[in-house]
């Protein structure tokens, strides 16, 4: 299911870090993923829904070279991915292997894949920077995943960073990391998120002014009145 372009249009204009805070007062703590740094500064913030891939720890007989012409191989995932969504890989934390090298980050710019988001590392690094693929991980390693990771299956339930992430979640991604915003509750974060945006913008404003934090952040009646008030006349 594709992302509602005014959905992904809101939420590329809140971050991760207040995103975080609206689940967390909706009592989910545990939503931002372990280890997803941005591979390259500056890169832009993206949000789509998670396709996901799952790797399991390595076994001889099947984490081989061969395995990469197998129907069930990452090779397949790519292809079935659509345009507009964010992979999002369980590799365990293993960082000693790398999940996709340039070629396939390549194949997956090329359709349309908005980023790659793992726990894992990648290799070929200056290969996939030239893809311009936008990439969060743990870092690089030269050996294969073959090396340390078995490949399983894509569209299923996975542990990404510790977190769960379920096939069609919403994936928020920016230099703070990745955050999963489940599919249920998106209409009602996109809300709350976007007000609590401008409400900090107002807060920083005041700080900026030299106004001093208590009864400001967070904001007593007084400043919420405040707030309300220059809003109004804003709109």
């Amino acid at each position: 299911m594709s992302l509602d372009p005014k959905i992904a249009s809101a939420l590329a204009g809140i971050s991760t870090a207040t995103v975080t805070t609206v689940l967390l007062k909706k009592g989910l703590r545990n939503v931002w993923m372990r280890g997803t740094r941005p591979l390259r500064a500056g890169q832009p913030r993206i949000v789509g829904r998670a396709f996901t891939l799952r790797f399991v720890p390595a076994r001889e007989d099947l984490a081989t070279p061969q395995s990469w012409s197998s129907p069930k191989s990452t090779r397949a995932a790519i292809e079935a991915m659509p345009a507009g969504c964010i992979a999002v890989v369980d590799a365990m934390r293993t960082t000693d292997a790398g999940i996709f090298g340039d070629i396939l980050c390549a194949r997956m710019a090329k359709r349309g894949v908005a980023g790659l988001v793992t726990d894992g590392v990648v290799r070929d690094v200056a290969g996939v920077l030239g893809t311009r693929l936008p990439v969060w991980c743990q870092g690089v390693a030269a050996p294969p995943s073959v090396a340390g990771m078995t490949f399983v299956d894509w569209q299923q339930p996975i542990g990404c960073g510790g977190v769960a992430v379920f096939p069609d979640d919403v994936v928020v991604v920016d230099d703070d990391g990745a955050v999963v915003v489940p599919a249920a509750l998106l209409d009602d974060v996109v809300a709350v998120a976007a007000e609590q945006e401008h409400l900090e913008a107002w807060i920083m404003q005041q700080v900026e002014e030299g106004a001093a934090l208590p009864g400001l952040y967070p904001p007593n009646e007084a400043n919420k009145a405040r707030f309300a008030e220059e809003r109004q006349r804003l709109t």
